[in-house]
């Protein structure tokens, strides 16, 4: 029998912090402290890979499938560490407490990071480091030349850098590495700070009886090291750029679909090898989190593949991926992963079969829950089977409240008033839809914690389709009030989840 558990949604970004964004620093272990007093396990998070403002500073549009971010290393603790002192941390810009300013957070931190390798240049071996560096050459070679050479191409997409450094020839990458080990070295040294600080963080999370629920994008970008280090495994032409691309078609939502542009994978050649760069890279996010939620599961079983000319994703087609034999390969290699599938907007009945045959839990968002036919939808309460995670919204969502206040029909408010038996205020609905959550059979139910707070639209964390002002919400010093915490850890109690 699985255990009744409810848990918060809260990226590391959005914690407080003085450097402008959220870190590893002492704010996170507060924060882990709040989640296991409101009788919370499970805390989820974003992706921790490195983002880029040429795609808004989406954890989903990374140049890396397995780096993290080095912008949620915490200066405090390197100081700790004594990688910097604290003279190096007395002047700090004046960052807004609300808002994640990227660009300026870059070249605040990149600064602390230079100093901190001068010192570790300067300190001789370290066999930790080194021991970091071995065990994951298998990415982190590659991923700490490419951003070398990002960075020396000025930015330039690795298509259009020259051929020998495009099509990887040996000799000239070789006497590259000699000629800029420093930089190379830098980044390799940047991974090794990010995965120690987090590998304590989640030793912290999991002692306190918090599990860390993180997130698999399906896709990377073409401009990555991956792609890069693996052209064969996408659909590139001579030149090794995509001719098809990834997306989903018309609906609901958008008369032209959506065209993401990411690369597509040669499925042919994946299951030739096994799955082999697959099975790593899940593999790997097993070590950094206790349970995966892959995004956009459904382009694991089909996909909707783009011609790379097309302006938008109408004309696209279906295409079948392996993906029985892929589950079946990933679950006898990693027998004790933890999956989740996103499977929110149309879904077709071979990505149900293959949901059940592996018993993937998928996900119920409870602002889906009052449109249409009540009876039919399957996002209502009583419509919940156990074997699901409920939210109340996700970070592609507005905020509960934002959604009321904002984007709510007469029609639907009537349909909730009629199904909650008393009117509702925009001051109540998210603790109404907590409740509701907590409370539905559901054997999982995850908190985005801006609900908990009762924030409206300016506390959402992205607009799907949009490039400008996401990923950029943080929670205030001291807005986390005992009231908030009693009034949580009390739900939680009640509805069986403590």
């Amino acid at each position: 029998m699985k255990r009744r558990v409810s848990g918060i949604l809260l990226p590391i970004t959005s914690l407080p912090s003085r450097y402008g964004i959220g870190d590893f620093g002492a704010e996170a272990y507060r924060w882990a402290d709040f989640v296991a007093a409101t009788k919370q396990s499970i805390w989820q998070i974003l992706p921790l890979n490195p983002t880029d403002t040429a795609f808004g500073n989406s954890p989903y549009q990374s140049m890396s499938a397995f780096a993290g971010n080095p912008l949620l290393i915490s200066p405090d603790l390197l100081v700790k560490d004594g990688w910097l002192k604290k003279a190096d941390l007395e002047t700090v810009p004046p960052f807004s407490d609300e808002r994640v300013d990227y660009g300026a957070v870059a070249a605040f931190k990149n600064g602390l990071f230079e100093l901190a390798f001068s010192r570790f240049q300067q300190r001789g071996p370290d066999g930790n480091y080194e021991k970091f560096c071995s065990e994951n050459s298998n990415w982190l070679d590659d991923y700490a030349l490419f951003r070398t050479l990002h960075g020396y191409f000025r930015g330039k997409v690795w298509t259009d850098w020259p051929g020998d450094f495009r099509d990887r020839n040996p000799r000239t990458l070789g006497a590259w590495k000699d000629e800029f080990a420093d930089r190379i070295q830098f980044e390799k040294f940047l991974q090794y700070l990010f995965f120690k600080q987090w590998t304590s963080l989640k030793c912290y999370c999991n002692e306190l009886g918090i599990q860390i629920f993180g997130d698999v994008p399906i896709y990377v970008i073409h401009n990555s090291a991956d792609v890069w280090g693996n052209p064969d495994l996408f659909k590139l032409d001579e030149q090794k750029r995509p001719y098809a691309v990834a997306g989903v078609p018309p609906d609901y939502f958008s008369e032209t679909g959506q065209l993401w542009g990411n690369p597509l994978y040669r499925w042919e050649i994946l299951e030739k090898n096994r799955y082999d760069w697959w099975i790593r890279r899940m593999k790997h996010n097993s070590r950094l989190f206790d349970i995966l939620r892959i995004d956009h599961f459904r382009g694991l079983i089909a996909y909707w593949e783009v011609p790379a000319a097309e302006r938008n994703a109408v004309h696209g087609h279906w295409v079948k991926a392996p993906a029985e034999d892929f589950f079946h390969e990933l679950s006898r290699r990693l027998p004790s992963l933890l999956l989740v599938a996103e499977d929110l907007g149309l879904i077709t009945p071979d990505v149900r079969e293959i949901m059940r045959r592996f018993d993937f839990p998928g996900m119920k968002i409870l602002l889906f829950a009052f449109d249409g036919n009540l009876a039919e939808n399957p996002y209502i309460p009583y419509n919940l089977a156990r074997n699901c995670i409920v939210y109340t919204g996700t970070h592609d969502n507005n905020t509960a409240r934002g959604w009321f206040e904002n984007e709510a029909s007469q029609e639907t408010k009537e349909k909730l008033r009629r199904y909650l038996g008393r009117e509702v205020s925009p001051d109540d609905f998210s603790w109404e839809l907590i409740r509701l959550a907590l409370l539905s059979v559901a054997d999982t139910a995850i908190l985005p914690l801006q609900d908990i707070l009762g924030l409206g639209a300016g506390g959402r964390m992205n607009r799907p389709s949009t490039t400008e002002g996401n990923w950029q919400w943080r929670l205030l010093p001291g807005q986390l009030t005992p009231a908030i915490a009693e009034e949580l850890r009390d739900m939680t109690e009640l509805s069986g989840r403590a």
